[in-house]
């Protein structure tokens, strides 16, 4: 079959209730952003250019029904997007702190995301894709993971390339011991990674991270793993399978005084990966390649710290090249 579809992704789609100030009765106000990781990176490849459809479970409720307007208006196709009558689409109330960084309180137990069932997926549409990907927030279930293997050994069967996030959130696993289990399961079907410093110390236990690509690489063929680093910018390992050359390329970050908050950066960084991944393929990367990869995603997540949520508001192209201009 002819693919069609440059990115279909599997997992969550939830509203990230962030803090927006206060009332004037000095009560907490939080803002309903549509959200959640696989969406998340499918609204910034929308941005360039390309086609996208995603896979998920969201309730029939207020929350569920603005999601799929919010994909409908950004360009994801939701031909595969579940409504649940029974179960309440997933909220995470987000709480900033200074730097920015963020703290997470689920309401999903259940929540509608992990009700999907591996008959409730669409195999054709994966077929279709010329990568599929995929985090752990199917994973932390038993019916949602099935769901996902089963995806995966769709993509796997068609070609696709296979790109995984593991995007470790704690509070929503039994135990670290189980989410190391299945991140584990996610390495043995990926060829590009997608991992951050705090979740390769934690999966492999070494501090240097070049020592724990090294721990992961010698259990599992994945050709390109980046490294993202916050404020200290982003690496790339990419092996050469043909030539058996790794190249290494570390890029600065775009620091700002202008962040407001991190939700969306790791995504939005991951989808310039995956835009890269769809003009260039696995093949023949060299440090060059490599290093301008990294220098626009990098400058991309910069953007989206500037705002609050992630999926409606997606860095614009020619605000992304401006700032890589700067460098």
């Amino acid at each position: 079959m002819e693919k069609k579809i440059d990115v279909v992704a599997l997992g969550e789609l939830l509203i990230d209730m962030t803090n927006n100030g206060v009332s004037a009765s000095n009560n907490d106000l939080f803002e309903a952003n549509p959200g959640g990781a696989p969406c998340n990176v499918l609204a910034m490849l929308k941005r360039f250019g390309h086609s996208v459809s995603f896979i998920g479970k969201v309730g029939d409720d207020i929350f569920g029904r603005k999601l799929k307007d919010t994909l409908d208006e950004v360009g994801i196709s939701t031909e595969n997007l579940l409504m649940d009558k029974d179960v309440r689409t997933t909220l995470a109330f987000v709480k900033t702190f200074a730097d920015g960084d963020r703290d997470f309180s689920f309401y999903r137990n259940p929540g509608a995301d992990m009700m999907l069932r591996k008959d409730e997926v669409n195999p054709s549409l994966i077929e279709q894709a010329k990568i599929f990907h995929f985090g752990t927030l199917s994973m932390t279930h038993e019916m949602p993971r099935e769901a996902t293997v089963y995806a995966l050994e769709i993509a796997k069967k068609s070609g696709a390339i296979i790109t995984f996030d593991p995007n470790l959130r704690e509070p929503l696993w039994n135990s670290l011991d189980e989410a190391k289990e299945q991140v584990v399961k996610g390495l043995e079907y990926c060829d590009y990674l997608k991992i951050s410093d705090n979740e390769i110390q934690w999966l492999t236990g070494e501090e240097d991270f070049t020592a724990g690509v090294n721990k992961i690489r010698a259990q599992f063929d994945i050709p390109l793993i980046t490294v993202s680093m916050g404020k200290d910018g982003s690496r790339a390992y990419y092996l050469n399978k043909k030539t058996g050359v790794e190249h290494i390329v570390e890029v600065a970050p775009f620091l700002s005084e202008d962040t407001i908050e991190t939700t969306g950066a790791g995504d939005t960084f991951c989808a310039c990966v995956l835009h890269r991944l769809l003009q260039n393929g696995l093949e023949d990367w060299d440090e060059k390649k490599l290093s301008s990869m990294l220098t626009v995603a990098n400058a991309a997540a910069s953007l989206i710290t500037r705002v609050k949520g992630a999926l409606r508001v997606m860095p614009q192209l020619e605000d992304v090249e401006a700032l890589v201009k700067t460098r």
